[in-house]
């Protein structure tokens, strides 16, 4: 459904897109993940005609997005990370506007207007003023004008930003009810637990590279299979600790790290009752334990690194 090859956009000397590649299958929910910066909301732009591309090519549908933008947009269905609704209107006036710039009328209208203010949950609204509403309200709101002309592909860009964790949720089962269907999703978000419950598959982009792309198993794997185990250890200790596990062949000492011992190790729930049992004989405590598994956060972290950026 979206093909991109090498897609290049530049803003003077800023490749703020430069020479991605990538594919979504018909039905598929694809995560677009990366810091503030990294290009996802310019790859959106040039994807919805909004930008043209300075390089590459992409295509909806089979129709190219500089070649044939008319075409394009009337496949895609766009949800803006801003709120992109009249405050001043009714929830129904404002599917009713929008549905009407999409050329639809009549009872045709009438009905698919009803229907989404059923499946965002605010039918008994319908008739007051989006500025009334709460944040989660607008964002439901903002999620269903997006499909009101039924399109095949859906971008939504940050759909949750702004709201508190009940709204949240119901945003995202809307979203897995929505590619259930069949619709082609494009999703951009900062929530990585996000693209890990919904995403089939997630690239991350960073400095307008593509810098990992696949299903999250594959993705989590590029880190390793490794759990990281980490615990306070007396530094008296650390030799006698070091001789007793450096002949393991389901672990590694890693040494101090962060000021404390660490381990990696194949299966990290088998190993800490061997871990707890040393300790007790050497009349120490097991504390200031961590586990960390191996996830999307942890190899996004490594990708993009781990300092702020803005």
């Amino acid at each position: 459904m979206i093909q991109i090859e090498n897609l290049v956009k530049k803003f003077g000397s800023i490749r703020a897109v430069d020479g991605i590649s990538f594919s979504v299958q018909k039905g598929e929910l694809f995560g677009l993940l990366g810091p503030n910066g990294a290009g996802k909301t310019t790859t959106i732009n040039v994807l919805s005609t909004l930008l043209p591309p300075d390089g590459g090519t992409a295509s909806i549908g089979g129709y190219d997005v500089a070649g044939d933008p008319s075409a394009v947009r009337r496949l895609i269905g766009i949800v803006p990370q801003e709120i992109a609704l009249y405050q001043d209107l009714p929830a129904r006036d404002n599917l009713n506007f929008w549905g009407r710039l999409y050329g639809m009328s009549g009872k045709a209208l009438r009905m698919r207007v009803e229907e989404l203010l059923e499946m965002a949950d605010l039918r008994q609204q319908a008739g007051q003023k989006v500025e009334t509403y709460s944040g989660g309200m607008k964002r439901r709101l903002n999620l269903v004008v997006g499909l009101i002309h039924a399109p095949e592909v859906l971008y939504l860009d940050e759909p949750t930003v702004g709201i508190d964790a009940q709204a949240r949720g119901r945003i995202l089962e809307l979203i897995k009810e929505l590619s259930g269907s069949g619709l082609t999703v494009i999703y951009t978000t900062h929530y990585l637990e996000e693209a890990e419950h919904l995403c089939d598959r997630i690239g991350v982009i960073d400095r307008g590279s593509m810098v990992a792309l696949g299903d999250k198993e594959e993705l989590i794997d590029q880190v390793g299979d490794q759990d990281h185990i980490r615990f306070h250890l007396p530094t008296a200790r650390i030799d006698e600790f070091t001789r007793a596990f450096s002949g393991r062949q389901d672990c590694v000492v890693s040494g101090v790290v962060r000021g404390k011992m660490e381990l990696l190790a194949t299966d990290g729930a088998r190993l800490l009752p061997d871990l707890q049992s040393w300790m007790t004989a050497q009349g120490e405590q097991l504390e200031q334990l961590e586990v960390e598994r191996p996830n999307l956060e942890t190899l996004y972290l490594n990708l993009t690194g781990r300092g702020l950026r803005e």
